[in-house]
């Protein structure tokens, strides 16, 4: 397929997943930040004033790293930030379950009477995060729009 490897399809599943799991895990945060501040503060990490500032910013990044991932822009950026949010949301969550915490993760829903926080959602994380570090990592950038921008500027007078 003229140059098509078998990494760029990976790498173009991996980010589409990645992206659409960001962009879905945004969505009902960015509709109601207050939920999603009860949410972040139920884990006691964070005092409540600052819940309500991650929670009113940390959906938008969510939201862009999920649309740059999906359309391949700023891919490593993106890629990294994925991880790093990822990894602190399970360190959150492994924090809750020593401390004995029965609460909703906050991850997809606002209702606290869905998700709830478990070895299965470290679980879960853990392979996102191992899915962030292969985005970061791979090489796979042929369904890019950053490689349709720099093969522009090669074409350019």
């Amino acid at each position: 397929m003229n140059g098509v490897r078998t990494n760029d399809f990976i790498g173009l599943a991996v980010r589409a997943f990645l992206g659409a799991v960001f962009i879905v895990a945004s969505v009902d945060k960015i509709a109601d930040p207050s939920a999603f501040a009860v949410s972040i503060h139920n884990y006691r990490i964070l005092p409540q004033e600052l819940s309500l500032i991650v929670a009113t910013i940390l959906p938008w990044v969510e939201l862009l790293c999920g649309f740059c991932l999906l359309f391949g822009l700023f891919i490593r950026g993106s890629s990294l930030l994925t991880m790093m949010m990822l990894f602190v949301f399970t360190g959150a969550v492994i924090s809750g379950l020593l401390r004995g915490l029965d609460i909703s993760c906050g991850c997809f829903t606002q209702d606290p009477g869905v998700s709830r926080i478990g070895w299965g959602k470290v679980a879960e994380n853990t392979g996102l995060i191992l899915l962030s570090g292969f985005s970061l990592l791979s090489s796979g950038l042929r369904f890019t729009v950053e490689r349709l921008i720099a093969a522009r500027h090669q074409t350019s007078p």
